[in-house]
């Protein structure tokens, strides 16, 4: 089937944030007495959902406390990310998908506030925005991804994943939709192993251009 569009995540896959987000996590649960490091964040945080995070981490805290917690470490990583910037060749990529008629849809676990946020730093704009706190489920649940090919009317062999975690990859593929990850946050074995066709550091990657021009 012809590529009608790409469909992107956004912390980790637009603009590496995904150290930012570690910060502002384990600064806030620093205050809980946990002490997490970066395997902790990757293994217990990266790619889930807030409330369940909360839930996970702090059961202590009544469901009042917890939306205080992750609107305080939201903050925070708004302060972190004044001048993140987007992935080197993403530029490229959204000129090429332009150029080619593509829809673009933002898919995230991101809160609708943090996604603005970035997408206003980066000056992006999409067709639609998917995001799982408005769903029944979030990744690694395929339905946010189903939802946007519902959006489009699309099959999933029309459209193509950008994707940082195993979680999103899972969402993805759980969807049918043929899978790219950025390694920016996860080795490229695990992104494979939870089903990603092809790996890249960024969106230069000549095999990630070998493979978009060999649809025509």
């Amino acid at each position: 089937m012809k590529l009608r569009a790409l469909l992107f995540d956004l912390d980790g896959t637009l603009a590496d944030t995904d150290r930012l987000h570690e910060q502002a996590w384990l600064e806030g649960l620093a205050r809980y007495g946990i002490q997490g490091d970066h395997h902790f964040y990757q293994t217990q945080i990266s790619g889930g959902l807030n409330p369940e995070i909360v839930a996970r981490l702090l059961p202590q805290l009544s469901e009042a406390e917890g939306q205080r917690f992750i609107e305080q470490k939201e903050a925070r990583f708004r302060e972190l990310a004044t001048t993140v910037q987007p992935l080197p060749g993403l530029r490229m990529l959204w000129d090429w998908a332009s150029e080619r008629g593509l829809w673009r849809a933002l898919v995230s676990n991101a809160p609708r506030e943090n996604a603005l946020y970035l997408l206003k730093r980066l000056g992006l704009a999409f067709d639609h925005i998917v995001l799982s706190e408005e769903l029944p489920a979030g990744k690694p649940d395929p339905l946010p991804y189903r939802v946007a090919l519902q959006q489009f009317n699309l099959n999933p062999q029309e459209a193509l994943v950008f994707e940082d975690s195993p979680s999103g990859v899972r969402s993805a593929v759980g969807a049918g939709l043929p899978t790219v990850a950025l390694t920016t946050g996860h080795p490229p074995d695990a992104l494979a192993q939870a089903g990603a066709f092809l790996c890249i550091p960024n969106f230069t990657d000549p095999r990630l251009w070998d493979w978009l021009r060999a649809l025509g």
